[in-house]
């Protein structure tokens, strides 16, 4: 099951099983509380106000634990694309994650290595993650949100009887398509996963 908000400050996870962005605007959002502490006691606004900054704290909090169970259940595969990032480009995990994705892989390697491997014979001691981790499905099919106007999307055949067929995806229209089709459009904020 795939499962996240559209809580980050361009696009959400949702439907996705890859780590796709961090949240920045509800942070700010939460930020704002301090203004909300200055204001009149007894007003309508504040507890109107208040309601909405805490449902914003558990929607961010419901968000991170979604982040963190994906982290978890595809550490190896996240590490392996963190190593691969080039000079400039955007990692898909806050510091924070990335610390606790280090930590999580060499908690369970050691783990592994003091409860089962140290048992084995010596040709089966070692384990590759990479390989006995499952990788994120990519082939699954997302919702999303058109934010700017898209030419020339090429998606691949889902048979052997079909062909690659090119499409256009106009400003504000919604689809039902491939993750690993849009999955550019999603990194650069030019489609917004629902």
């Amino acid at each position: 099951m795939t499962e996240a908000l559209d809580l980050t400050g361009r696009d959400s996870d949702a439907g996705s099983e890859e780590v796709v962005l961090t949240p920045a605007e509800l942070i700010e959002r939460l930020e704002q509380e301090e203004n909300l502490r200055r204001a009149k006691k007894g007003d309508l606004k504040v507890s109107i106000h208040r309601m909405e900054m805490e449902r914003i704290r558990y929607v961010l909090s419901s968000y991170l634990r979604c982040r963190l169970m994906k982290i978890e259940k595809f550490f190896p595969h996240i590490l392996a694309k963190e190593k691969t990032l080039h000079e400039g480009e955007l990692s898909s995990l806050s510091p924070e994650e990335l610390v606790f994705a280090k930590q999580y892989m060499a908690n369970t390697e050691t783990y592994l290595k003091n409860v089962a491997l140290k048992h084995m014979p010596p040709n089966l001691q070692t384990v590759d993650l990479l390989r006995s981790v499952p990788k994120p499905d990519l082939d699954s099919y997302v919702f999303l949100r058109v934010k700017e106007r898209q030419e020339n999307i090429l998606v691949e055949p889902e048979t052997d009887e079909q062909r690659d067929y090119v499409i256009d995806l106009e400003e504000g229209s919604q689809h039902l398509i491939r993750y690993k089709t849009i999955a550019p459009l999603v990194a650069s904020g030019a489609v917004q996963l629902i």
